[in-house]
Order: C-alpha cells, then structure tokens, then sequence
C-alpha cells in the first residue's frame, strides 16, 4: 500500500448574530464564523488536509471564495465533492485527526455528533475520526473570542 499524510489549517473571524457550525453540527452560541460559506473551520481544515496528502492543491482552489455558487454552501457538501475527488485518484482515507481552538461555547458536548457526521461524509468508521476542542487559556484571537481555528491530519492510502 501507498500511504500518504496531509495538513490542514482554518481561521475564521468571529462575528456576532451568526452560525456557528463546527464539523459539520450547528452549536448554540452567539458569534458564528464570518465567511463565504457556512464557515465550518473545522472541515476546512479536514478539506485541505485531504487535498494535501494527495498533492491535489487546498480548498481555494477548488472551492474558490470569489464563486457565487459556493455562497453559503454547507461545508459537508464540500468535505464529500473532496472524498469522492480523492477515490477518482484511486485513494482511500484511513484516518482523520483534528483539533478546534476557541475559547466557548465548551464543544465537549457536540464532539460525537462531529464524529459521526465527518465519518458519514468521508464513508469511514467512527473510531477513525478524532476530533478534539481546546482553549487557548485567554490567548490570543481564539482565547479573546475574536475567532476560531482548526487544524487537521489526515491519512490516505492506495491499495
């Protein structure tokens, strides 16, 4: 087998009165990302991450901010157009690992449904998929609740 690794990082703005969606799950709270699409910082990361471990080029490129027809488009669509890009390019995903920096809402509570969601649209099993949260202790754009970031692993492979 032919095993590959990716990396992707995401930052959004915060801003109030908005959406916010992490990993493909609404969350209660009242700032939500500022953003072409719906946002989901945490499956941009997932995206580019994917695209990076195939040497396929990032989410822009693919997903560009400038075209109307991704204006608001829920990030699932976008993670499974990636998934079905990678399978034409005869790869599979073994496994998936990320990370959320945001000062609140506590995401503890919605990281299954993450979980669950990532797995669907990437068609692998749940326990292939880690998604953690994390403070940044009051540090920073993400600790002063000016925004959110994500980063993502992910490994592929050809048979």
């Amino acid at each position: 087998m032919k095993f590959r690794i990716g990396h992707g990082y995401d930052v959004h703005a915060l801003g109030d009165g908005l959406r916010l969606v992490l990993g493909g799950v609404e969350i209660p709270h009242t700032k939500g990302c500022i953003a072409h699409s719906d946002g989901d910082v945490l499956l941009h990361a997932l995206c580019d991450a994917l695209l990076g471990a195939a040497a396929l080029g990032d989410i822009g490129k693919h997903f560009p901010d400038s075209s109307a027809e991704f204006k608001g488009i829920d990030s699932t669509k976008l993670l499974k157009r990636v998934v079905e890009l990678l399978l034409s390019e005869g790869y599979r995903v073994g496994n998936v690992d990320m990370t959320i920096a945001m000062q609140r809402p506590k995401l503890r509570p919605y990281i299954d449904s993450m979980r669950e969601c990532i797995a669907s649209c990437i068609g692998i099993d749940v326990d292939s998929v880690s998604v953690k949260a994390t403070t940044t202790e009051h540090l920073g754009f993400e600790g002063e609740e000016k925004g959110v970031s994500a980063t993502a692993v992910a490994l592929i492979y050809k048979e």
